[in-house]
């Protein structure tokens, strides 16, 4: 698997928001803004699949990884949540992943919601492991972000911060910035093995930016290597 195939399921992430909200105008069932677009839910399929293939090809059986269905996991918080992708292994849960994405114009906002989703879903399932629900096994959790290129999400953010101050790393930072430090942290503490994260436009001749090297998808996909590699030596 190369790069060629990762750069067109992103391509098609923005074939299928065109289909998609063209479908909803052509039966006139548009949502407000861009909402459209995504309400579908299958924005995300064509990563989503490009990854189910690389734990297939990892040696993971293709029956044991789910996707759309049966991927509920019980969580500590809340009874359980559907993540976008599950793999089973050996009646254990070897891997959870979630696919995002972010499209303008709303960053703001956007960002923040996604900031607590990401937080909260891992910090769920990893005292749901605690407490025994997937097995002995460590889970290994993926976390897969692609943003639009948009003038709003490239360009420096003010912050506010009137009672304490603001990190400085966050300071006239724009939202791009803030999402790969944002799934630069999910690693660094913990919360996920491995991030991924990819901007690019609905412009099919405008580049696809992986704008850091531990975050990019061979690094993801080394990682999914590196997690078969695991459980296949824990069997022996």
């Amino acid at each position: 698997m190369n790069q060629a195939r990762f750069e067109q399921a992103v391509r098609d992430y923005w074939d299928v928001r065109t289909q998609q909200s063209d479908r909803q105008k052509a039966t006139g069932t548009m949502d407000a803004g861009s909402r459209g677009a995504v309400t579908g839910g299958a924005q995300m399929d064509p990563l989503a699949k490009l990854v189910e293939e690389l734990f297939v090809n990892a040696g993971f059986a293709a029956d044991s990884i789910h996707r759309a269905t049966s991927v509920e996991l019980p969580g500590y918080y809340r009874p359980e949540k559907k993540w976008d992708l599950v793999v089973i292994h050996e009646d254990q849960l070897a891997a959870a992943i979630e696919f995002k994405s972010q499209v303008g114009p709303s960053f703001g906002n956007n960002f923040n919601n996604r900031t607590e989703e990401a937080i909260g879903s891992a910090s769920d399932i990893w005292v749901a492991y605690r407490e025994g629900r997937f097995g002995a096994t460590r889970p290994w959790l993926g976390y897969l972000f692609l943003l639009e290129e948009h003038p709003k999400s490239v360009k420096p953010v003010r912050t506010r911060g009137p009672l304490f101050p603001v990190e400085p790393v966050f300071k006239d930072s724009s939202y791009k910035t803030r999402y790969e430090i944002l799934c630069r942290r999910l690693v660094l503490e913990r919360l996920y093995d491995a991030a991924c994260f990819v901007t690019s436009s609905a412009d099919p001749t405008s580049p696809i930016h992986e704008p850091a090297k531990d975050l990019s998808f061979s690094n993801f996909m080394a990682q999914i290597r590196g997690r078969a590699a695991h459980l296949i030596a824990v069997q022996e």
